[in-house]
């Protein structure tokens, strides 16, 4: 393996449910449009990157993270998906499977972290990691040679790309979280903090601890309001690092999962077997035949 796409899959189930008519549907009339758009997403990739090696992220569950645990408001802003959408999600999971595209998810962890856990275990031996998704949180996991690939906008981003387009480091990103907060995930950081703000702080302190070791060189900073920012720093201390703890990424997760569970292993029947039993082979299989020309 010298090269390993993992995908943050749930982003581009969402992607799809939203941008594709919901007037595609199964044999029984069922709706399938974000299965349909899922599988022209992959279908993309695998044509436009050709992999060896590859798997496909999950989540499973918005209430049952072991973050909600250390903060039970943890992305409680989210509607939960409604029952079709839940159908499509295992779809789409059954549509990886057949694809020759291995795929995992877990009630107690997120995608981010099978990606962070896969990431940091087979980051060795001058493998780049390509992390396939548009979610920031993500970036935290760059080392050096990985990429970042937000495939929507067709954005890659290095170490020192995404140092430029979030503005601060990738190691970085949990601190950064951790004090401007995120309101996609309902992660409340230091309220009155901002982006800005946060940026020109971890422009200054390597992360929160150097930060929290020294407030009073908050007061040195170019800051507007310096002294505020200080007093709610320290006044809000405790949300800071429980804010952190939220927005980063477990690296540790142990996944039965060999380099050779992770080689793409295309199999045309599967796949044939699978859009034919929702009655789109007629579209999508001229596709991956397509896709499928010059593979071992």
């Amino acid at each position: 393996m010298k090269k390993l796409y993992l995908i943050d899959a749930s982003i581009y189930v969402f992607r799809a449910w939203f941008s594709m008519d919901d007037s595609i549907t199964d044999k029984n009339g069922n709706p399938i449009n974000a299965v349909y758009g899922f599988a022209h997403f992959i279908l993309q990739l695998l044509e436009r990157e050709r992999p060896t090696h590859i798997a496909a992220l999950f989540d499973e569950s918005l209430t049952s993270s072991f973050r909600n645990t250390i903060y039970p408001d943890y992305k409680a802003n989210r509607e939960p998906a409604p029952d079709e959408l839940k159908h499509q999600f295992q779809l789409c999971r059954r549509l990886c499977r057949a694809i020759g595209i291995t795929e995992k998810a877990s009630k107690r962890y997120e995608a981010d972290d099978l990606i962070g856990s896969l990431s940091e275990r087979y980051s060795h031996n001058k493998n780049q990691m390509v992390i396939v998704s548009r979610d920031k949180d993500l970036v935290q996991l760059l080392k050096h040679g990985d990429l970042f690939w937000d495939f929507a906008d067709d954005r890659r981003l290095d170490c020192d790309a995404a140092t430029d387009h979030f503005g601060v480091r990738p190691e970085q990103m949990a601190d950064f979280l951790a004090l401007a907060g995120d309101s996609v995930d309902n992660i409340p950081g230091v309220p009155g903090v901002g982006k800005k703000t946060a940026q020109v702080l971890l422009s200054h302190f390597v992360d929160l601890e150097q930060l929290y070791q020294d407030l009073d060189q908050v007061l040195g900073l170019a800051l507007r309001g310096g002294q505020r920012i200080r007093g709610l720093l320290e006044q809000h201390r405790d949300l800071a690092f429980i804010s952190r703890q939220l927005a980063q990424i477990k690296c540790d997760i142990k996944l039965q999962l060999e380099p050779e569970d992770l080689r793409w292993s295309p199999d045309i029947k599967k796949v044939e077997r699978f859009f034919n039993s929702l009655g789109i082979g007629q579209r999508l299989l001229p596709r991956y035949r397509s896709v499928m020309q010059g593979q071992p």
